[in-house]
């Protein structure tokens, strides 16, 4: 077959692709026409391109992220640059959003990010957890946009679009050495941004915001919202919780059980089947423990935390100024006070044995001769030998004073 040459052949094929493409334009869906109504929708994803921001000291250049978040009337915009797309950083650029429009919407429209959406779903995705929290303080509703359908977000597709080209084109070839100063060059570009003109329409983003979405928006909550992350943690047997290496305690009947936490910069709140049982300041000490006394069991209790030298020294001083002499040189003695808990409560019952005026006689024979311990005065006052014949003057501390004991003044 002979092929057609010249300007015919081009005309020819013009000819074909047109009527192909009338074809296949013809067959297209229609499209909807969204109506935005005031106050009611932010539309929010980050831009592909992101901004290099360099190490001051080692010239190395770092990649941020682009946030973009715009209203549905106005198209009123907001952009900042964070490290990540990781959940902190995303919590923190909504909340920094809502308060740089001085309100909230009723809808959030966010991307279908995991740090947002734990499971995509056409008809019911799960949001995470901590955003959904975020959404409950600021009383918003969070629809994520469809999976593979950029027109239920084509407000902010838009608005990454114009920050592409406004903001991180205008800032391509400056030098920026932190996300702080390179926020502070992106909130004097969007107001560049949000004062443009519209093409087509009278007005501004900013204009068409303060007659449109500001009168619309709800007031914002008293207090930002504060980030906090969720862990499912099981209670140990020794009935803590490890949070980054440090533990907290929950009541000695939960031990082994698995529970929800909560947890702050400032706090940690301990959950269990949706009933807060504890809850903790945040600490940062590594390998140490945070113990409420009312989660100890009884035994536990008295073993560590209901006997302290100060209550011991107050039992014997209501038995008699000897009698505290003694505890206190007990307490002293010993590398740590926890190892004299025993000879002194052992010499305290002994006031229940066998009288407090006998253990007090006891007690200033034991000082006399100098021999304060527990085995001296159990012997003396089982032999009857705690009355002494001679009348000395009263001694109420010892003559034991020496490098290695502490003195009553340690434990005020």
């Amino acid at each position: 077959m002979e092929r057609v040459q010249g300007p015919g052949a081009r005309r020819l094929r013009l000819q074909w692709f047109c009527k192909h493409y009338e074809r296949w334009a013809a067959a297209l869906p229609v499209t909807l026409r969204q109506v935005h109504v005031p106050g009611e929708k932010l539309f929010i994803d980050y831009s592909g391109n992101k901004l290099g921001i360099v190490n001051p000291n080692t010239g190395e250049i770092r990649e941020a992220e682009l946030f973009v978040a715009t209203l549905g009337a106005s198209n009123y915009t907001y952009a900042e640059v964070t490290w990540t797309q990781q959940l902190p950083d995303w919590i923190g650029s909504h909340v920094r959003a809502l308060t740089f429009f001085g309100g909230c919407v009723e809808i959030l429209v966010p991307d279908n990010l995991k740090s947002g959406v734990h499971k995509a779903s056409f008809y019911d995705p799960v949001v995470n957890r901590t955003y959904g929290e975020m959404a409950t303080h600021y009383s918003v509703a969070i629809i994520p946009a469809r999976s593979g359908r950029p027109r239920d977000k084509a407000k902010v597709e838009q608005a990454v679009l114009q920050a592409q080209r406004w903001i991180l084109a205008r800032l391509r070839n400056q030098r920026l050495f932190s996300l702080e100063e390179a926020n502070r060059a992106i909130a004097a570009l969007l107001v560049t941004l949000n004062n443009k003109p519209f093409k087509k329409l009278s007005g501004c983003r900013r204009s068409a915001f303060e007659e449109l979405d500001r009168p619309a928006l709800r007031p914002l909550p008293e207090r930002p919202y504060q980030y906090a992350q969720w862990k499912v943690a099981r209670v140990g047997i020794d009935y803590h919780v490890e949070i980054d290496e440090h533990y907290y305690s929950v009541s000695y009947t939960h031990a082994r059980e698995q529970v929800e936490v909560r947890y702050t910069s400032t706090t940690v709140e301990i959950f269990l089947r949706g009933q807060r049982i504890a809850a903790h300041a945040r600490s940062d000490r590594q390998g140490h423990h945070s113990t409420i006394c009312a989660h100890m069991p009884p035994n536990h209790r008295a073993a560590t935390t209901e006997w302290n030298p100060q209550r011991l020294i107050k039992l014997a001083t209501d038995i008699g100024p000897h009698t505290a002499a003694v505890i206190e040189h007990l307490l002293g003695r010993r590398q740590h006070p926890q190892q004299a808990y025993r000879a002194c409560l052992g010499v305290l019952r002994m006031g229940r044995d066998y009288g407090r005026a006998r253990l007090e006689a006891a007690c200033q024979r034991a000082i006399d001769l100098k021999a304060p311990s527990y085995r001296f005065i159990a012997s003396r006052l089982k032999n009857g030998l705690e009355s002494k014949a001679e009348t000395t003057a009263a001694q109420t501390e010892l003559p034991l004073m020496h490098a290695n004991v502490r003195g009553p003044s340690y434990y005020h």
